[in-house]
């Protein structure tokens, strides 16, 4: 994994900042980063235009940014410097994917508020701007990383996520599970039973996670699991079976490929981003 020395956090005044904040502060001190960004974007054409004469006066920039750095300064326990940046723009997900570019991010943490009223600071389309990781995290998240869930479709594409892995377990000594879903080619569902035709496709797989693994020469304990899933269910059964086994955090890649499964955007990764997710997800650039 190409080391993180800057992260960013997507703050919008939210509840959710707090979680933000402190998982931030978490992660910092985990992975020896040298600085972190706090980003809120003021969208003023929001604002109604019964309040402009009442607002007219007023520097929301000032207001605003002396409200999150009293937040920050509370919150963020790490020795790690930090700032706080607030701008301007219609658009927050090119104001960050700016950001990114302009201080060389590597990590950028963002809220999960699928399941929350309102949109979130930032939207879908991240995933296809920014060049650095994404951390997307849900509201009651813990600021811990013990159990490590490692999505892989055993392609090249997925061999950054085991860097990842790697690195959070080296700096956490957390247990990492490699993960692999799989649903029945329904082509051939009709002319072989079931149970063979399982049968068959799990032997093949726990063969390619042998030579895959091999091949990335993964250092640090690694257990593995190979699920049956169901045609276009591969992301809701990872999450599903992630959180039943509390797991803490869900890492994916931005893209890859198999006969059987595929974590790319646009697909499986993109409809995990865009859950109610109970646990963070990592997805690997």
């Amino acid at each position: 994994m190409t080391e993180i020395k800057n992260i960013l956090v997507a703050l919008d005044l939210s509840g959710i900042d707090t979680t933000l904040i402190e998982y931030a502060s978490f992660i910092a001190e985990t992975l020896k980063v040298e600085k972190v960004y706090f980003v809120h974007n003021i969208k003023k054409y929001e604002i109604s235009e019964l309040f402009e004469e009442q607002l007219r006066d007023i520097n929301l920039d000032e207001i605003i940014g002396d409200e999150l750095n009293e937040k920050v300064e509370e919150k963020f326990t790490s020795s790690v410097e930090w700032e706080v940046l607030i701008s301007e723009d219609p658009y927050s997900e090119s104001l960050i994917n700016y950001i990114v570019n302009k201080y060389k991010i590597q990590l950028a943490l963002i809220g999960n508020k699928n399941g929350l009223k309102g949109s979130g600071a930032v939207s879908g389309k991240l995933l296809r701007l920014l060049k650095c990781n994404i951390l997307s995290i849900p509201k009651n998240a813990k600021p811990a990383i013990s159990n490590i869930w490692a999505g892989t479709d055993f392609s090249n594409a997925s061999k950054k996520v085991f860097e990842v892995a790697k690195s959070i377990q080296k700096a956490t000594d957390a247990q990492v599970k490699a993960v692999h879903v799989y649903s029945v080619p329904i082509q051939f569902s009709p002319y072989i039973p079931k149970e063979h035709l399982d049968l068959k496709i799990e032997n093949h797989l726990k063969e390619k996670y042998n030579k895959f693994i091999k091949k990335i020469g993964y250092k640090g304990e690694l257990s593995s699991e190979i699920i049956p899933g169901r045609e276009n269910g591969v992301a809701n059964k990872l999450s599903y079976k992630a959180e039943i086994a509390k797991a803490d955090l869900l890492i994916v890649g931005d893209k890859g490929g198999n006969t059987f499964s595929s974590l790319i955007v646009g697909s499986v990764t993109e409809e995990l981003f865009n859950q109610d997710l109970e646990l963070p997800l990592w997805i690997a650039k």
